[in-house]
This record gives C-alpha cells, structure tokens and sequence, in this order.
C-alpha cells in the first residue's frame, strides 16, 4: 500500500475499518510483526514459535507452562483464546504443549484469513476458529465445552468492549473451566488503574484465588503498562508461584490477596 512506513503484505478489514499489515522485524531475522491501525498488535518469531517478544506475553506463557506442571508437565492442554491476534501464544504452546486442543474466539474473520494466509502455524497445531463476538461464542459454538485454560486478551483500558468486561462475562468463563483450570485476563490500563481495579474486584467475587504478574513498576500506580491476572479456584502453591516469579521477565512481580489492594 502506498505510504506505508513498513515494505510487506497489507489487508483492508472492513468489519472494523482498520488497515492490517505484516511485516518483518528488522531486529529479529524470521519474526514478523501484525500491525493494525498503524500500532503493533502482534510478534511472532516463525522459526522459533516458543521465542516471546512481548513482555505482558511472556508473563502469560510462564504462568501457563507452570498450570500442571507438578502433575503432569508438558501435557497438552484444552485451551481457548479470546482474542486471536497473530495466534502468538496458541503457537506457543502448540510447540511446549504439544497435542493441545486449542479455540481462537475473533470476530473480525479478515483479519484471521491475513494472519492464516501470511503467518502459518508450526506443524501439528490443533486449533480450531470461531469467528463471533466472545460472550455469544460461549453461549453457543462453545456452549459445551471444558477448557484447562481460557485466556483473555481484549482489554486496552476503558476503550474495550464494555461487555466483556463484566461479571456476567467471567461467570461465563468460569462455567467453562474445568475444575482446576485457570483464566488468564491481559489488562492493559493507564494510572491511576481504575480499569485494572475494577476487573480484579470481578475475578475476586467469583474465583476462590486472584494473581497478579506484572512489572514492578505498575505498583507505583504512575505508569501505564500491562497487569496479567490469573483467577482460579485451586490455589497455586509458594513454589509454584516462586517459579513463576523467577522466570521473569524481570523486574516483576507475582502478587495475591492483600497484595493486590494497591489498587485501591
């Protein structure tokens, strides 16, 4: 497309009237990065699919390759994805959890066509599209099914869709986790994290446990940046919980309970 800032493939999506392009990261040979509305969206490395570039991403894929990892480490995993972008995370864990039974929820179906099309996935990845707006997904295309893990990943602060960002939503969720399964929730949010305040008070009234991984810096409430939550009703252990801090990425923190009335 002429103008772009970036040489590569471009893809008009009329649903919601934004210009996609993919193209090469010029600082990591084999990565390509999606792009919508003229802001990066996505990065995945095609060689390397387990390679994270994103570091609220890679908080997620720590806290995902610990859930089990004490009963049964490596084992493939039921997994939904609200919220498709490149699919960075479901090739993630097609290769570290290999015969995972994976369903991306998007409602924009062009943008999954150009992601298809330009970014294929590593070889033997079971993953399954829904194309539908996420509340109705579950009503429906999903109504029964069982996830080990459901991960949200939709929110920009108070520009997300009001909808699922909502009680009603999560208790959706939650019906389809299996029992110890976990649901992991990307809160993007500006200070004073009113936003990200909010949706911890929802998971808290719902789900026996509540985490927080994020940077040390988000604790100062002064900047802006990425909180991941985790909600569940089988409580993870200290080590557990130990090991996930100590992947990083640094400096961060894995917060619970009254550590997480810093947002209040």
């Amino acid at each position: 497309m002429a103008g772009s800032a970036h040489p590569g493939v471009h893809r008009w999506l009329s649903l919601g009237g934004l210009h996609a392009e993919i193209y090469d990261d010029e600082l990591r040979p084999g990565s390509k990065i999606l792009a919508m509305g003229g802001f990066e969206q996505s990065h995945v490395n095609l060689a390397q699919p387990t390679e994270i570039a994103y570091e609220y991403l890679a908080r997620v894929a720590h806290l995902l390759d610990e859930h089990h990892a004490d009963k049964t480490p490596g084992a493939p995993l039921s997994i939904a994805h609200i919220g498709a972008g490149a699919l960075t995370l479901a090739r993630y864990a097609s290769v570290k959890r290999p015969g995972s039974r994976q369903v991306a929820v998007e409602i924009e179906r062009e943008l999954m066509d150009f992601v298809f099309e330009e970014l294929p996935l590593p070889a033997g990845t079971d993953l399954r599209l829904v194309v539908n707006d996420a509340a109705a997904a579950f009503d429906d295309e999903l109504a029964d099914e069982v996830f080990d893990v459901v991960f949200v990943d939709i929110f920009t602060g108070w520009d997300s869709p009001p909808h699922l960002a909502t009680t009603d939503f999560y208790q959706s969720i939650k019906d389809h986790l299996a029992p110890d399964g976990i649901m992991l929730l990307n809160v993007g949010d500006d200070p004073p994290l009113t936003f990200a305040a909010q949706q911890v008070a929802h998971l808290e009234s719902l789900f026996g446990s509540v985490y927080m991984s994020t940077s040390q810096d988000m604790l100062t409430r002064r900047y802006p940046g990425n909180m991941i939550l985790m909600a569940t009703d089988v409580p993870w252990s200290s080590d557990v919980l130990a090991r996930v801090r100590a992947r990083g990425p640094h400096p961060g923190v894995v917060l619970s309970g009254a550590e997480l009335d810093f947002l209040k």
